[in-house]
């Protein structure tokens, strides 16, 4: 481990500000670049209304964004290690914007290519921002630290489901694409004070080439670093099982609101955020339990069992329900089925070598990262051939019981070891 790796680990118990304005730092960008991966979803009923695609190609887009993050994971350590986590995670809330002006023009493969260029820039928001605050977050509050900083994510969902319909409904949803422009932009100029000391530590000299990107050794980096141990492949593929159900309950929350239950947007965008709202609050409530309890790992299968049951329940959900019982389980399903990232993040963390913190959580989150593609890729093919959404949900709950499984019953005892 090098010198600047060290250094900020230690600075942490001695001047917590280092750290915390570390966390507010990762937090203000995890909740834009979620933000900015919120907006094809929140504006789908009325970009596909308006131009006639199917209900189903909402699903593809949310694939085609996970394929940008795939990308960036598996190719983007070079560009980590020359510009610095903070200067990466502006990069990626650069690519987000250009990715918004790609939803304009009326064709299907443009708006693709904007799913996967707002992807592309969600990519380092695991690695850089699990980089830094393992360099600082004080132990024994770890789990804690992370799941706060990945509250950032449903607040960004938040933002997306309350700000964004009413624009639409004012203005048309182009005029919130220049609304959240502006929004990102505002954070990543936030952020720069906060670059020179985070970013102190990086490689000056790191090529950034095609071949460095390309190169063989770069590409096996990360799941070279995620094989390395049992536990963290255990870890990424209860994590992917988990990925399955909150990328189809995010994908098709929406969708699923004004389809089937026959909702208008501004109630859909409500029920949204209200699920992103109890989902920030569940975040911090179960890493103040991993840490208070000190088992993560048996919180993380237990919340695959709660994953299940949640997307079972939403099977069963029709018109009849009323609109207050809908909002109930999306309340619900912001605790059960959204906030283990945090846990999981941390666990994966603790659990490698502290030098190969960013490759580890670039393996694991690309096998989480699968859960996101084939989660809502399924519930499109099974919603174009069956015209059902419960059928997709069922399939949600059989991975959250597969999540159950592959997570241990008791807690371990060894940190970083084996289950």
């Amino acid at each position: 481990m090098s010198s600047d790796e060290v250094q900020p680990a230690a600075e942490s118990s001695d001047a917590p500000p280092q750290w915390i304005s570390a966390l507010v730092t990762m937090t203000a960008v995890q909740a834009a670049t979620a933000f900015l991966t919120r907006i094809p979803p929140t504006l789908a009923p009325a970009f596909t209304a308006e131009r006639g695609w199917s209900d189903a190609i909402i699903g593809y887009l949310a694939s085609l964004g996970t394929l940008g993050s795939i990308i960036f994971l598996t190719l983007g350590a070079p560009m980590l290690r020359r510009l610095g986590s903070v200067r990466a995670l502006q990069c990626g809330l650069g690519l987000g914007v250009i990715g918004l002006l790609l939803l304009l023009p009326p064709f299907w493969p443009a708006a693709g290519a904007a799913s996967l260029l707002i992807g592309l820039g969600y990519g380092p928001s695991s690695p850089a921002g699990n980089d830094v605050l393992h360099r600082t977050a004080p132990v024994r509050h770890r789990a804690m630290i992370f799941s706060i900083k990945q509250a950032g994510v449903p607040a960004g969902g938040i933002v997306a489901g309350l700000i964004l319909p009413p624009v639409v409904e004012a203005y048309g949803w182009r005029a919130s694409l220049l609304v959240s422009g502006i929004l990102v932009m505002l954070v990543l100029l936030a952020v720069q004070p906060m670059r020179e000391r985070l970013d102190a530590g990086r490689t000056r000299d790191q090529a950034v080439t095609v071949r460095a990107f390309l190169s063989p050794a770069n590409i096996r980096a990360p799941l070279a670093a995620l094989t390395s141990s049992a536990s963290i492949v255990r870890l990424a593929m209860a994590g992917a099982c988990l990925a399955l159900g909150q990328g189809i309950w995010f994908a098709y929350l929406m969708t699923f609101s004004v389809s089937a239950m026959g909702h208008d947007l501004r109630a859909a965008g409500i029920a949204f955020a209200i699920m992103q709202a109890s989902s920030v609050a569940g975040r911090m409530l179960l890493g103040w339990l991993a840490d208070r309890l000190g088992s993560p790992r048996q919180l993380l299968g237990l919340m695959g069992l709660a994953s299940g049951l949640t997307s079972l329940a939403m099977a069963f959900a029709g018109p009849e329900w009323s609109y207050g019982l809908f909002c109930v389980l999306a309340a619900v399903a912001g605790v059960t089925v959204s906030s283990w990232n945090g846990v999981q993040l941390s666990e994966v963390a603790r659990a490698c070598p502290g030098h190969l913190v960013r490759e580890a959580s670039a393996g694991a989150t690309l096998i989480i990262f699968l859960g996101y593609v084939v989660g809502p890729s399924l519930f499109a093919v099974l919603l174009m051939l069956t015209h059902r959404f419960d059928i997709g949900f069922l399939l949600c709950a059989l991975f959250g019981v597969i999540c159950f499984a592959i997570m241990p019953r008791r807690a371990s005892t060894a940190p970083g070891g084996e289950d």
